[in-house]
């Protein structure tokens, strides 16, 4: 590989990484079809109304979602979630805090 650099032929390493990175992207967009699979359509909501590291009280997810129930809310939605790793809660020790926000991650 060095030679090709040093005769100012370097297309055959650039083929060569092209390649190996088309490869590596492939891969992942088929784990990430895979991952997408996996979740329910509640979540596939939830996830699509939330931006990333922005703080959501439940209140505020219910608006967004058009719910009304709050125990559909963390049955359906935000435990399912949380438990695949998508959204934190910002205090986790207290899941029934007035002060509770949710973190898409």
């Amino acid at each position: 590989i060095a030679k090709c650099h040093v005769n100012g032929n370097s297309n055959v390493f650039i083929e060569f990484m092209l390649d190996m990175i088309n490869q590596i992207l492939d891969e992942v967009i088929v784990q990430l079809a895979k991952s997408g699979a996996d979740l329910s359509e509640y979540v596939k909501k939830l996830l699509s109304v939330m931006e990333h590291d922005t703080e959501y009280t439940a209140k505020a997810i219910m608006e967004m979602l058009g719910l009304k129930s709050r125990e559909n809310l963390r049955k359906n939605y935000l435990n399912p979630a949380i438990e695949l790793g998508y959204v934190k809660m910002t205090l986790p020790d207290k899941p029934n805090s007035r002060n509770q926000r949710y973190i898409k991650i």
